[in-house]
């Protein structure tokens, strides 16, 4: 807590722990170690705390309920409602950095961390204005949702029409009218699709290549996040069936309208990194002919868009909820501590073994809630980090 006279003067510390990222899974990190009496430090490329959260569409509210998204230290406040707005999201964030009294150092990114020289122990971070910082420990927090990504779609570059990634989708008015395909139908995809139609647009189509699991966000006021939480370490077979007799008797089947029931079970989509649709709308929009599925995008060509079925279409507009990349290579790429496709190799407190002092927190999107494992995650960092401190202190006596 704030203030707290039991614990150790933090700025006595010669090397703090830096945390890259000032959103929601940097900020608790950052609180929890302030809480153990480790000096963390926030850096962050933007001018503001949440910069992502601030960049999301209007409507978006967190599929996860307001008592089980609190960071350490700081619950939401009722007056948010069971699902958070946006706005209310960066108002807790604001908050929650002004509560905790976080260390914060703004407009600054680091491009590069290193191990510290030879004989030193820790890391050297790299950051804008040739700053070099040195730090005890590392915490990278800087996002699931960080670089926007497209597929490398034939024709694409020579495309005629007007596209754009869904990070840059806010509201559905400069829509209204307009003949609009929502490529990819995860959450954001399936939530702008229909944003668009509530918002006036003339057409609404939504381009799948593998049909999602569509889960009820509530049923009978039990959130879909708890179940996520009493199944996650289940094995992925018996959680499969146990959501398929769940999807049939809360979820009508979808499959004359383009959006057939998965074959591969809803756990094992999330073990390789697909998490189900919550449904905001979508259901009523497919049966109701308002939002129409279509075949995956398979190429551009002049002002058309080519589906994997043949067909041709002409959309005023395309918008691509095609996710997004960690962009961690240039950062901790050199280091061995990235998977194939770029993600963190560990996660939470387990530490590389390489890259000793080294963390990361917020890179995958668990079933159980991101802000919930966030902060779950954030306690167990400060707790690791503290006691490397306090052995590092104990063998330098």
């Amino acid at each position: 807590m704030p203030g707290d006279p039991t614990a150790p003067d933090m700025t006595t510390q010669p090397r703090p722990v830096y945390v890259i990222g000032a959103g929601p899974g940097g900020l608790a990190a950052a609180a929890a170690l302030r809480a153990r009496g480790v000096r963390a430090v926030v850096v962050e490329k933007s001018d503001e705390v949440g910069s992502s959260w601030r960049r999301h569409y209007d409507r978006l509210r967190l599929h996860t309920t307001r008592r089980l998204s609190a960071l350490p230290g700081l619950a939401m406040p009722r007056r948010f409602g069971r699902w958070v707005s946006r706005d209310d999201v960066v108002r807790y964030l604001e908050k929650y950095a002004e509560f905790h009294e976080l260390e914060l150092v703004t407009g600054v990114e680091v491009t590069r961390i290193e191990r510290a020289p030879e004989g030193e122990d820790g890391w050297t971070l790299h950051a804008t204005g040739g700053r070099e910082l040195a730090a005890a420990a590392v915490v990278i927090a800087t996002g699931y949702n960080h670089t926007p990504a497209l597929p490398d779609w034939p024709g694409l570059d020579g495309y005629e029409g007007r596209l754009l990634h869904a990070r840059e989708y806010r509201n559905p008015r400069p829509y209204a009218g307009q003949d609009v395909l929502v490529v990819g139908v995860g959450n954001t995809g399936a939530e702008i699709a229909v944003d668009l139609v509530e918002g006036g647009a003339a057409r609404v189509r939504l381009a799948v290549r593998n049909a999602p699991h569509i889960m009820r966000r509530s049923t009978a006021g039990w959130p879909a996040q708890r179940s996520g939480i009493l199944v996650r370490r289940l094995p992925a077979r018996l959680v499969d069936r146990l959501s398929a007799v769940v999807a049939r008797a809360s979820v009508p089947d979808l499959s004359a309208y383009g959006l057939p029931r998965p074959a591969t079970g809803l756990y094992s989509r999330v073990k390789q990194g697909s998490i189900p649709v919550q449904d905001v709308g979508l259901i009523d929009a497919v049966r109701s002919g308002r939002v129409e599925p279509v075949a995956a995008v398979e190429a551009f060509e002049g002002a058309e868009v080519l589906l994997a079925d043949g067909s041709r279409i002409t959309p005023d507009a395309v918008i691509a909820a095609t996710g997004y990349r960690r962009a961690l290579e240039g950062l901790v790429g050199h280091l061995g501590v990235l998977d194939e496709r770029g993600r963190p190799r560990t996660h939470g407190a387990r530490s590389p073994e390489q890259a000793r002092g080294l963390y990361f927190t917020g890179f995958s999107n668990p079933i159980s809630g991101m802000f919930r494992e966030m902060a779950l995650d954030a306690e167990k960092i400060a707790k690791a980090i503290a006691r490397r401190s306090r052995t590092a202190e104990a063998a330098a006596r």
